[in-house]
């Protein structure tokens, strides 16, 4: 990308914040300023002493009108920038008709004038012109502080804009400039005094408004990242999604994870891996757009809200960035990696979370799909397919991670795509079970891998009583699934170290009916596990549940699975009790033969269970 890159974006000017503004500075001197020129029409220009401003047919509409309605927008109750330049631009529109006008704010981190352009059609465009250009026009204003006038030159990098008359004026505020103002006018040079007034107006709102912004910026900030902070990015999300909302407009997420962060640390010192955090922060600062929103999200996860921005735009924003962090090189580390995943709302979700969560899986799986010619792989949520192998396994990590902040919904949600989206091939029934267990395990810390272990020890114990192979495979699958109906049990519960209360026992002995109603009753594929999950904690003596059936009752793949489930859980640990040994776990089976479980099924087990592992 070179340094006038152009990004094109369709949609209205991003939305920085929703911090309302209604007192500038200066606010005094550009009302002062204001009442001289509407008092005094002949100051405004002595080429225009009827008060009237030309436009670009060479018709004339009202001076005063325009300061009126600048007048207005001081006086309204300005929620952002965002909303501040989208009612600029409306003056503009309605008032002068000019083909083009645009805001370009110098940018310190990456020295550079970050410019947004809207036409008179609505569309939007940005592009970076860096100071060391400095024969482009935009920096000679910049430099200089003085207007200046351009007749057909291509100085914008916009084919579609190379043929205009067209007038750039700086941005000045408390004697520093912060950018340039740049509209298309025939008679520029007959509408400079409105038009100074027009970019003193934006000088001053962007001047206060980034003031205020600094006020409360500090308890968001992360101290290493100088980002946001994960709590301060949350709060900018959920404005930003609010503001979508309202304006129907898309907003995209980029989430970006440092590859090898964990062994940077383990081989060079936390300092080494801070460094490196450091430095895709101020890349990512650097090269994100004016608008765009950046924070911490994790220790090695940073993430952007792009307001405005569907995914299209939000993958060429990831692109630039990956790109520019490619070309840093860390001494015995090489060049920054980063693993990057999209979503974009109302795309993807309209749900916060949901959205973060789909970001986050989309970066996993570019993390599973590695780097191209030295670039890591750009995944958005609506580049794969759930069911993909991939795809679900990103999905498991996600869940594994960060699973208190899931609640029920979005597994309902998974459980509604389990039942309705996907193909009823073996192959593809066996990845969505597997990660649906994958999924369930994640509820408790304690028991991740349970179900796997379960089905691996389940199937072990119906080879060794020598079913045959298709009763194996229908165990395999139903041991893998027992414990889907925990997806409906409060986390409270499923988490909780002590002994359960009579209320708690009473929820968690129903996750056997909800595992049959909600996952396999729907099924039409998965219909005959049933038995084995509904049954799996029913007893030989008649105490079980859901239905204390007793022995001769309970289908023989339940009895299967009971025996593994036991076992797994005799030797796993728990927040009151670490794991047992194998001798110990299996002189319990024995103690429990024929009350609790099948007596030949535990006998056949004790004899394999040393060659199982754990």
């Amino acid at each position: 990308m070179n340094n006038n890159q152009t990004i094109h974006n369709n949609n209205s000017p991003k939305n920085n914040n929703m911090k309302p503004v209604t007192s500038p500075i200066g606010q005094d001197r550009l009302v002062s300023k204001v009442n001289a020129l509407t008092q005094n029409p002949a100051s405004a220009h002595i080429n225009n002493p009827q008060n009237l401003v030309f436009n670009e047919k060479g018709t004339t509409l009202s001076y005063k009108y325009v300061v009126d309605e600048l007048i207005k927008l001081f006086a309204s109750n300005i929620e952002s920038i965002g909303d501040f330049y989208s009612k600029i631009y409306s003056i503009i529109h309605q008032n002068i008709d000019s083909s083009f006008y645009a805001i370009g704010l110098f940018k310190e981190t990456s020295s550079c004038i970050n410019l947004r352009l809207q036409d008179k059609l609505g569309n939007n465009y940005s592009t970076k012109v860096f100071l060391k250009d400095t024969d482009n026009p935009i920096i000679k204003v910049f430099n200089t502080r003085e207007p200046v006038f351009i007749e057909g030159e291509d100085f914008l990098k916009l084919a579609y804009y190379k043929d205009y008359s067209t007038a750039i004026l700086p941005l000045i505020s408390v004697n520093k400039c912060i950018g340039v103002f740049i509209i298309e006018d025939d008679y520029a040079r007959q509408n400079i005094t409105l038009y100074s007034l027009i970019a003193s107006c934006i000088a001053m709102f962007v001047h206060n408004y980034y003031l205020m912004e600094k006020s409360d910026e500090y308890a968001n900030t992360d101290r290493l990242t100088m980002l946001y902070s994960h709590r301060g990015f949350q709060e900018m999300l959920t404005r930003e999604l609010e503001r979508a909302k309202i304006n129907k407009k898309k907003t995209s997420i980029i989430m970006m994870d440092i590859s090898n962060i964990t062994k940077i640390n383990r081989e060079f010192g936390h300092a080494k891996g801070d460094e490196v955090i450091k430095i895709v922060a101020e890349k990512v600062r650097q090269n994100i757009r004016e608008g765009d929103i950046a924070g911490r999200y994790g220790g090695d996860e940073i993430a952007i809200i792009l307001p405005n921005t569907p995914v299209e735009q939000a993958k060429y924003v990831a692109e630039y960035i990956t790109y520019s962090l490619s070309c840093c090189f860390i001494d015995d580390i090489g060049p920054i990696k980063v693993s990057v995943g999209v979503s974009t709302y109302p795309d993807c979700s309209e749900d916060k979370e949901k959205l973060l969560i789909l970001a986050e899986q989309a970066m996993y799986i570019s993390q599973a799909k590695g780097y191209k010619d030295g670039m890591s792989a750009i995944i958005s949520s609506a580049d794969f397919n759930f069911w993909d192998d991939v795809a679900l396994r990103s999905y498991a990590e996600v869940v594994s991670k960060r699973h208190s902040q899931l609640g029920i919904n979005f597994e309902e949600e998974l459980i509604e795509k389990f039942n309705t989206d996907h193909k009823q091939s073996g192959t593809k029934i066996w990845d969505i079970a597997t990660s649906l267990a994958a999924a369930i395990d994640a509820k408790d810390p304690y028991t991740k891998g349970h179900s796997t272990s379960v089905s691996k020890y389940a199937e072990a114990l119906a080879r060794a009583i020598n079913l045959p192979e298709k009763e194996v495979d229908r165990i395999t699958l139903g041991a893998l699934l027992h414990d889907v109906g925990k997806i409906g049990i409060p986390e409270t519960v499923l988490k909780k170290a002590g002994p359960l209360s009579d209320e708690e026992w009473a929820i968690m002995k129903q996750h056997p009916v909800i595992g049959t109603e909600k996952v396999l009753q729907p099924n039409p594929a998965l219909r005959d596990l049933i038995p084995i999950v509904k049954y799996h904690h029913e007893r030989i003596d008649g105490k079980g549940y859901p239905e204390g059936l007793t022995n001769g009752d309970i289908p023989l793949a339940a009895k299967i699975v009971a025996v593994a489930d036991t076992y797994h859980a005799l030797i796993s640990d728990r927040p009151y009790r670490k794991g047992m040994n194998i001798e110990k776990a299996v002189s319990i089976l024995e103690d429990i033969a024929g009350s609790q479980l099948d007596r030949d099924l535990v006998r056949t087990f004790i004899q394999i269970a040393p060659s199982l592992g754990v």
